[in-house]
């Protein structure tokens, strides 16, 4: 079973291509590699794929956490799980349910304005998980730019400690403290191990 998230960036047209672009493009590149594993493609749009499907919902949050750490800027993803059955140099032009299953939830999150959602064609499995995604988005959607960027530095880097998280961002422990606790990093944590126990079941 391997993952495949789709996405947009938010009202891309308010905000400078050049900059949404560059962020969005750097986030994905640590995740991949390009045409093979991600693309930028119909204007704000992109798509990624995973190999494993229990990587999807960190590497979700991943980009959103950086994205957001880019004043006024926010994506929407799609999580699609499933298998591949046409495997194209281009990530676009591979298939499978799992691309199926990510690119119709992303047309529905568009209509229901939902920014992150899972499909995996287990209803069970997508109903429980997608309640909990709904739940963690009151805070998510919420996040400051200093908030979405404390946690993009945490979860790229888990091993990080908050001395020297402090250093990196010219800012007092202390500090770093409180804007993991006003972000919901732990409960975040929770949630991702949540959803890897549940994959595993899948």
């Amino acid at each position: 079973m391997i993952a495949v998230l789709t996405g947009d960036i938010i009202h891309s047209e308010q905000q400078q291509k050049a900059t949404w672009l560059k962020a969005l493009k750097k986030v994905l590149s640590s995740l991949g590699k390009s045409p093979k594993d991600w693309e930028v493609y119909r204007g704000d749009e992109f798509q990624l794929q995973l190999s494993g499907a229990e990587d999807a919902l960190p590497a979700a949050l991943l980009i959103k956490s950086y994205i957001r750490s880019v004043e006024n800027m926010d994506v929407r993803i799609a999580i699609g799980l499933g298998d591949k059955t046409v495997n194209a140099a281009k990530v676009t032009q591979s298939n499978g349910s799992a691309f199926v299953n990510s690119g119709r939830l992303l047309d529905n999150l568009k209509k229901e304005k939902i920014n992150l959602a899972v499909a995996s064609g287990n209803e069970d499995f997508d109903k429980e998980i997608n309640l909990m995604l709904k739940l963690a988005l009151v805070g998510i959607d919420d996040w400051s730019s200093v908030s979405a960027e404390i946690v993009y530095l945490f979860l790229s880097n888990p091993n990080v400690q908050q001395a020297d998280a402090a250093q990196q961002l010219n800012i007092r422990q202390s500090a770093v403290s409180q804007r993991l606790r006003r972000a919901n990093y732990h409960l975040l944590i929770e949630l991702i191990d949540f959803y890897k126990q549940k994959v595993q079941s899948l």
